[in-house]
């Protein structure tokens, strides 16, 4: 099924952030917007690139009132002995998830189940909790955070501008498209 325009389902998890143990639900992806962030393992060479690129991508996109979510299916005690082991991680300020039951991999539809991680799978989510955008790697291809803030940008301002749309390579203030009739196949 596919996972644009699907609402987040229930889960709760725990979580680390910022030096605690939280428990985290769906709820806490709503409200706000939200990039929840899966990557394969904790300790491992390519996910802590990507994570610390979010992170220094995590203040322009919290002025754009975006929360951040990482998650692998280690556990949030994982989560923190990384944290305090590597300086890469040890900059992270937004919650690190712990999925080790699988059950919010599976519902993003990353988890590869004969190894039992998650895939690089990004989905960026809307106030209602509704996913409005999915991108997902091959394990070895890292992703690059701010390509991030246009997808948000335009996400954002398609949900303002109801009967606008964002072409290929939009940029805050450039122009946008109105579908219509008189546009068909004069693009």
């Amino acid at each position: 099924m596919p996972l644009i325009g699907k609402q987040v389902e229930q889960f709760t998890a725990n979580a680390f952030r910022n030096g605690d143990f939280i428990e985290v639900s769906e709820e806490d992806l709503k409200g706000q917007w939200s990039i929840v962030c899966f990557y394969p393992a904790d300790f491992t060479f390519v996910c802590p690139t990507e994570l610390e690129d979010l992170q220094n991508e995590y203040p322009q996109l919290q002025d754009l009132g975006v929360e951040v979510f990482s998650v692998s299916t280690d556990t949030h005690f994982t989560h923190k002995a990384w944290h305090d082991h590597s300086e890469a991680i040890g900059k992270i300020t937004y919650t690190m998830i712990g999925d080790p039951s699988h059950k919010i991999s599976r519902m993003f539809d990353v988890l590869v189940e004969e190894e039992g991680r998650a895939d690089r799978g990004t989905f960026i989510i809307d106030p209602d909790g509704v996913i409005q955008a999915v991108e997902i790697n091959a394990e070895g291809i890292g992703r690059d955070a701010t390509t991030l803030i246009d997808k948000i940008k335009a996400a954002q301002y398609v949900r303002n501008n109801p009967g606008e749309v964002c072409p290929a390579k939009w940029k805050e203030g450039e122009e946008t498209l109105k579908p219509s009739l008189d546009l068909v196949g004069k693009i």
